[in-house]
């Protein structure tokens, strides 16, 4: 297509992209399969590799993270992030409401909202474009972090309104992205996060906004910066249906109240019903409603007369440690469970925590029979807070962990560096149907209707042993199943069959091998562009592409010298499983020239090409642009105001180019 074609293409998918992924990652309502939404994102690449002008800020391929950043530069917020005075219990909201009263000279409508547990961020916006994203600070100068809010669906990149606007908002980590980023962590023995907020913090101050955007966050917008009748709303409860119609996600779970009484009402409810959400909260703020009545309240040195945030009390109660359990996960990570006395905390009957690892159980000398103290880590996983050692009898018995695993009985290792006890054996049973639930799972093979039941039957009745195995199921086997049905098991065989048509990058992050992520996949699947070729690949070749250090190398090295992961690709190779990578075509490159199998960093301002022109140009020579310097970079081409990756190339002794050589490489005439 030309030009003029190309843009009203990607006008066309940007628009139908936006509204598929805001109904996925914040409305949680898909409107089409996955597939449907990949062969669109697919084509949307394709046309901006092609035409590299038509890539716009609003474009949901700028969603996935660029370059990593050198480090994050500070910002000076406009209109400083004050922070909110706290009330801990009835008489505290009663004392704010007097004094409130006694300042206004009336009565005073309020308004209440979810205190969202996160990371607060400021966004701003220039005529309804995203410009800039910074963290909060110390209220007064924070940290930009654009690139990595970027990677949030719940941001808009454009409004729909041409508005100059900043807006403040709570960034955090949906329950279940928690669970699972804490499931992975404990995959590859690394220390879980504390709660979402960490975790929505950690993600967001990564210097790779690939990892911001593998952590499935989102954001609630609570409010504009500085004056908010600035915009022509008389109130807060007004501002929030505004930022609503511009396209920001607000917490529908606001609202006014016209006394005091409403308040703790309003308060009592939630302090009850805060485990049905799939977020964390740890409180209430509370607000003036109106604009007028804020601004006669005014402020104190740290915080706004007008508003207050009710924390939540922590609920910690007792129970006993009966046994502790272990299980092998996927990677072999074996994980120490404490099954408890039931008991009620924070909404729901917990019994059964997790203790990680057995630096955890020595840590607290945690005991089985000990008296113990429980409650949820953010409200969400339930955890051992400490022993009641002077409840002790006698009785209590130490744990140690085992030398061989509880499954298939193989020796246990623990590998240099890791807090984790792993069993190594790739026959074990335990870390095969862990292998099985990974491949079917939506980020890897996306096989819809088989889940962890699903996949314990089929072990049970020995119709699977491995992720091959799938492809020979027949509808007779499956409806021998409990529960499973004729409809049930067409629709499972009709999806397993979709699945041998998933791109390379699918199937190499199902295959689950350590430290291959998906964004991994993708790089390798991108650059050797068949299954086979990166399997033969050596730690040479392997090391070479930007992103894949030693530690991933030889972990792939290892996995595809097993015999039984060879027999396993060999199953998938005869039932027909694609092992190609289907991505934007790939394309014959230069194997000689300046740039042939050279990493290339730009960087500071060019004056002729744009950075777009120059990137693509190196890469149809053969070479691979990066966002970073490093000991692997060959080339950096340093244009006007070149800062700490020109320092770094100097530092390293790699060789630098001005524009001008750029051109003359390139074959350009200025």
């Amino acid at each position: 297509m030309d030009r003029i074609e190309a843009e009203k293409r990607v006008q066309e998918l940007t628009a139908l992209l936006n509204e598929y992924g805001h109904a996925y990652y914040v409305r949680d309502n898909p409107l089409v399969p996955d597939s449907v939404y990949d062969r669109k994102l697919q084509e949307l690449l394709a046309i901006e590799a092609e035409y590299p002008d038509l890539v716009f800020p609003d474009s949901p391929t700028q969603r996935v993270g660029g370059e990593i950043l050198p480090g994050f530069t500070k910002v000076v917020h406009e209109f400083p992030m004050l922070s909110l005075s706290n009330a801990f219990n009835e008489e505290d909201i009663r004392d704010f409401d007097r004094r409130v009263q006694a300042g206004a000279g009336k009565d005073i409508t309020y308004i209440c909202e979810l205190k969202i547990d996160g990371l607060a961020v400021s966004l701003k916006y220039d005529n309804g474009a995203f410009s800039q994203g910074a963290t909060r600070g110390d209220g007064t100068v924070g940290e930009d972090i654009t690139s990595n809010l970027k990677t949030i669906h719940a941001i808009p990149l454009k409004l729909a309104e041409p508005v100059t606007i900043e807006v403040r908002g709570e960034a955090y980590m949906p329950k279940r992205s928690f669970m699972r980023l804490n499931e992975l962590r404990d995959e590859n023995g690394e220390e879980p996060f504390a709660n979402p907020r960490n975790a929505a913090a950690g993600s967001l101050r990564q210097l790779d906004p690939k990892i911001a955007a593998s952590r499935n966050l989102s954001v609630f917008i609570y409010g504009v910066g500085g004056d908010g009748s600035a915009y022509g709303q008389d109130s807060h409860s007004d501002s929030l249906d505004y930022l609503a119609s511009l396209g920001f996600e607000t917490n529908s779970s606001s609202k006014r109240c016209k006394s005091i009484e409403e308040v703790i009402d309003y308060i009592e409810s939630w302090q009850q019903r805060r485990q049905d959400l799939d977020y964390e909260i740890d409180g209430i703020v509370i607000k003036v409603d109106g604009y007028e009545d804020q601004e006669q309240l005014g402020f104190t040195a740290k915080s706004p007369r007008w508003a207050t945030a009710y924390k939540f009390p922590a609920e910690e109660v007792h129970s006993r440690l009966l046994d502790i359990e272990l299980s092998v996960g996927r990677t072999g990570v074996v994980t120490p469970t404490a099954i408890l006395e039931p008991v009620r905390v924070a909404g729901t009957t917990v019994a059964r925590a997790s203790l990680h690892n057995e630096d955890l159980i020595r840590e607290k000398d945690i005991r089985i029979g000990d008296a113990v103290i429980v409650r949820k880590a953010g409200d969400i996983i339930p955890e051992i807070v400490s022993v009641l050692i002077e409840q002790r009898t006698g009785t209590e018995e130490p744990y140690y962990m085992p030398e061989h695993c509880p499954v298939c009985d193989s020796e246990l290792v623990r590998i240099e560096g890791e807090v984790a006890l792993r069993c190594v054996n790739p026959q074990c049973p335990a870390q095969m149907k862990e292998a099985v639930i990974h491949f079917v799972s939506r980020n890897a093979m996306n096989i819809e209707g088989i889940g962890e039941r699903v996949v314990d039957q089929l072990y049970t009745a020995e119709l699977v042993n491995d992720a091959a195995d799938l492809y020979a199921l027949t509808k007779d086997q499956l409806l021998e199943l409990e529960r499973m049905g004729e409809k049930s098991a067409t629709n499972l065989l009709t999806a397993i069959q979709v699945s041998k048509e998933n791109s390379l990058e699918k199937l190499l992050f199902g295959l689950g091998i350590r430290h291959v992520g998906e964004r991994a996949s993708h790089i390798l699947s991108e650059e050797f562009g068949t299954l086979e070729a990166i399997a033969e690949a050596d730690a040479e070749r392997l090391t070479s592409i930007h992103e894949i250090g030693d530690k991933v190398a030889d972990s792939i090295i290892t996995f595809f010298a097993n015999e039984d992961v060879q027999k396993v690709i060999g199953k998938l190779k005869e039932h027909g499983v694609n092992m190609i990578y289907k991505g934007p075509d790939r394309q014959e490159v230069p194997t000689d020239g300046p740039f042939a199998g050279k990493t290339i960093v730009l960087t500071g301002k060019l004056s002729i090409l744009t950075r777009n022109d120059a990137k693509a140009q190196i890469e149809a020579l053969g070479g691979k642009v990066s966002g970073s310097v490093s000991k692997k970079t060959d080339l950096v081409i340093a244009g006007e105001d070149a800062g700490s990756k020109l320092t770094k190339a100097e530092e390293l002794g790699i060789t630098v180019w001005n524009e001008t050589e750029l051109i003359d490489a390139l074959g350009e005439k200025e």
